[in-house]
C-alpha cells in the first residue's frame, strides 16, 4: 500500500512538486506539468506526453532531450485536463507545432482532443496520437479500442527522436503511427494496487493465482490462472505476443524487435532479470534479434505486483529512432552532443510552477434578475459538492468493481473546485450563466478524467442556455439540460444502454421536458425528473458496460450500478433540495 502521503487529494500535486525539485537539470515546472529545462530549439516539433499520476517514470520522468519536450500530469489515475495540457504545450512549443501523445483511455482522448482544439485556436498546429498496445483489452479487429500500457515508451520515443532529427510535424506523426502499429504488449499481475489514503487494494488476486491481461490503473485482469514460475511467466508473455504479429511481419524469424520487460511497481529488478533471461532465450529460439532491450520500471501502476512484456517490431527507420540517444530523469541511452547553441538553458527558477499567462477577465455584465438567480445556482453547486463529499467513498467502491476506483476522488475534486469558482464569480457580480460556465471550467480542470470533461460540458451547456440577461425560467433550464444531454453524448460517444451516466442523463432530460411541458413549476418538474434519475441509475446494475475503462471487465460489473450514473442521480436529487430552498430565484 501507499504509506507516505499527506492529504490524499494533494498527493499528485505534491509528488510532482518534489519530482521537479529533484530534477532541475532536466525539467522545470509549469502549470499542469513539467517541460524541459532547456527551451525547445526554434523550428523543432514539440512532443508533449501525458496522463494520470501513479505511473512513474511515465510521464514526467520521460521529459528531456531525445524524449518528450513536456508532460501534462493529472491526478492519480486521472487524465490531465484540457487546460493543463494546453498550458504545458504552450510552454513547450518551439514554433513548429506540437504532437500530443497519451495512452488510449476515454478521459485522455477527450482532454487531449479538446486541448488540440484550443491550441489550434491559439494559432498552434497541434496533433494527437493515442498509444493502443495492450492486446488483452480488445481483439485484433478492434485494435483501436486497446489500452495504452508500457508500449507508451517505444512509441513516445520514436516520435520524439523524429522530432529531435528536425523532421516536420507530419513526419513526426507518421513515426508515431508506424511505431504504434508495430507495438504489442501483454501483462500479468499478482496483486492490485492501493491508492493513497485507501485502506484496501483496487482488486485482489487469490493466493497462488495470477491475473492475466491487466491494465495500468489497478483494473482487474481479463482472466485468472495458477501462479507461474518465472520461466512459465516468460513463456506466457512471449507466446501470447508471438501469436499476434503486425500485418506486415510474416513471422518472427529474422525479425528485429525492441523489447521492454516492465515492472508495474512491486516486482523487484532481480525478479525481472530472472524472467528476462527466459524471455531473451525464447525470442532467440523464435529467431528474433533483440535490439537495445529495457528491463525495469517504465510504466507502473503504483504498488501493483505485475509485469508486462512489450515488443516493437523494428524496420530500419524505427530501429534508428529506438537507438537514438536520450537523457531524461528516468531514461537514458547513448550520448548526446552538447546542447545546440541557441537552446539556452533557462535561468534556474523557483520550484513553484509558473502561473499560466492567461489573463482572468472579470465577469461580463449581467442583469439584476440573472445575478439574483445566480444565488440559486450557487446553492445548487453547494448541494452538489456536499452530496459528492458524503458519498465519495461509496462512489470509489462502485467504480473499483470493474474500473479504477477513482470516480469518488475525481468527483470530489471537480465539485469542490466548481463550487469555489462559482462563489468567486458570484461575488464579482456574475450572472447565472457565467457562474455556471466558470464552475464548469473549474470542474473539468481540477477533476481531469472522463467524468471531469463530461461534467464540465454539462455545466457549460447549462450556463450557455441560461445566459446573463434575465431570470431563467423552467423552459430555459429544461432546454439547457437537453443541450447538456446532447453535448455529453457527442463528446463521450456513449448512448443509452452503454452503462454510463448517459443512461441517467437522457431519461432525466426527457422527464424534465415532459413535466415542464405539462406546466409544472421548475421545482416540481425537477422533483419528478430526479425520481426518474434515481430509478434509471439503479437499473444500470443490470447492464453490461460497452464503453470506457470498465468495458474489458463487463461481466464483473453485472449487479453493480454504474458509478457515473449513480453520482448523477445523487446530484439531481441534491439540486432539487436547493430549488425548494430558493423558490423565488426561478420561475
Amino acid at each position: 500500500m501507499t504509506r507516505l502521503f499527506n492529504d490524499p487529494a494533494a498527493f499528485a500535486d505534491e509528488a510532482l512538486e518534489g519530482f521537479a525539485a529533484a530534477h532541475r537539470r532536466w525539467v522545470r515546472p509549469v502549470t499542469g506539468g513539467v517541460v524541459r529545462a532547456t527551451a525547445t530549439p526554434a523550428g523543432q516539433v514539440a512532443v508533449v506526453i501525458g496522463g494520470g499520476s501513479g505511473h512513474y517514470p511515465a510521464f514526467s520522468g520521460l521529459v528531456g532531450r531525445g524524449l518528450a519536450h513536456g508532460a501534462a500530469v493529472g491526478n492519480v489515475f486521472a487524465s490531465p485536463s484540457a487546460q493543463q495540457i494546453r498550458s504545458v504545450a504552450r510552454a513547450a512549443h518551439g514554433g513548429a507545432g506540437v504532437l500530443l501523445m497519451y495512452g488510449n483511455y476515454a478521459g485522455d482522448v477527450l482532454h487531449f482532443g479538446q486541448a488540440a482544439e484550443r491550441l489550434a485556436a491559439d494559432g498552434i498546429d497541434a496533433r494527437t496520437f493515442a498509444v493502443a498496445d495492450d492486446i488483452s483489452s480488445a481483439g485484433p479487429d478492434e485494435s483501436a479500442k486497446r489500452r495504452g500500457i508500457a508500449g507508451d515508451l517505444p512509441v513516445f520515443k520514436a516520435a520524439a527522436a523524429a522530432a529531435e532529427q528536425g523532421l516536420p510535424l507530419d513526419e513526426v506523426v507518421r513515426a508515431a503511427e508506424r511505431a504504434g502499429a508495430r507495438t504489442r504488449s501483454f501483462g500479468i499481475a499478482f496483486s492490485g494496487c492501493t491508492l493513497p489514503g485507501a485502506d484496501h487494494p483496487l482488486f485482489t488476486v487469490p493466493d497462488a493465482r495470477m491475473a492475466v491481461g491487466l491494465g495500468i490503473h489497478g483494473e482487474p485482469g481479463i482472466g485468472e490462472e495458477d501462479l507461474p514460475t518465472a520461466d512459465e511467466a516468460a513463456r506466457l508473455l512471449v507466446g501470447t505476443l508471438l501469436k499476434e504479429l503486425p500485418e506486415d511481419v510474416p513471422g518472427p524469424a529474422g525479425q528485429r524487435a525492441a523489447v521492454v520487460l516492465n515492472g508495474l511497481g512491486s516486482v523487484k529488478y532481480e525478479e525481472l532479470f530472472v524472467v528476462y533471461r527466459k524471455v531473451a532465450a525464447l525470442l532467440g529460439e523464435a529467431g528474433v534479434e533483440i535490439v537495445d532491450p529495457e528491463v525495469g520500471e517504465l510504466v507502473t501502476s503504483f504498488d501493483m505486483a505485475g509485469v508486462s512484456l512489450t515488443l516493437t517490431w523494428l524496420d530500419e527507420g524505427l530501429e534508428e529512432l529506438w537507438r537514438a540517444p536520450a537523457d531524461t530523469p528516468a531514461y537514458r541511452k547513448g550520448a548526446l552532443d552538447a546542447a545546440e547553441p541557441g537552446t539556452a538553458v533557462r535561468p534556474r527558477t523557483p520550484v513553484r510552477p509558473e502561473t499560466a499567462p492567461l489573463p482572468d477577465a472579470g465577469p461580463p455584465p449581467a442583469a439584476d434578475a440573472s445575478r439574483h438567480a445566480a444565488r440559486t445556482v450557487l446553492a445548487a453547486l453547494d448541494a452538489v459538492a456536499a452530496v459528492v463529499e458524503a458519498h465519495a467513498d461509496e462512489l470509489g467502491r462502485i467504480d473499483a468493481v470493474a474500473g479504477d476506483g477513482d470516480h469518488g476522488i475525481g468527483m470530489l475534486r471537480g465539485s469542490t473546485a466548481a463550487r469555489g469558482a462559482a462563489a468567486d464569480a458570484h461575488e464579482r457580480g456574475a450572472g447565472a450563466g457565467t457562474v455556471l460556465t466558470r464552475a464548469g471550467d473549474a470542474w473539468a480542470d481540477r477533476a481531469g478524467g472522463t467524468s471531469g470533461a463530461l461534467w464540465g460540458t454539462v455545466l457549460r451547456s447549462l450556463g450557455t442556455a441560461l445566459g446573463d440577461r434575465d431570470a431563467p425560467d423552467a423552459a430555459r433550464v429544461t432546454g439547457g439540460v437537453a443541450d447538456a444531454s446532447a453535448a455529453v453524448r457527442r463528446l463521450g460517444g456513449a448512448e443509452v444502454g452503454d452503462k454510463t451516466m448517459v443512461d441517467v442523463l437522457v431519461p432525466f432530460a426527457d422527464a424534465l421536458a415532459a413535466a415542464t411541458a405539462e406546466g409544472l413549476p421548475l421545482a416540481e418538474a425537477w422533483d419528478r425528473a430526479a425520481t426518474t434519475a434515481t430509478d434509471t441509475a439503479a437499473a444500470t446494475a443490470r447492464l453490461l458496460p460497452r464503453m470506457g475503462r470498465a468495458r474489458p471487465h463487463a461481466e464483473k460489473s453485472l449487479g453493480t450500478p454504474d458509478a457515473g450514473a449513480h453520482s448523477l442521480a445523487l446530484i439531481t436529487r441534491a439540486v432539487h433540495g436547493a430549488l425548494l430552498d430558493h423558490p423565488h430565484d426561478h420561475h
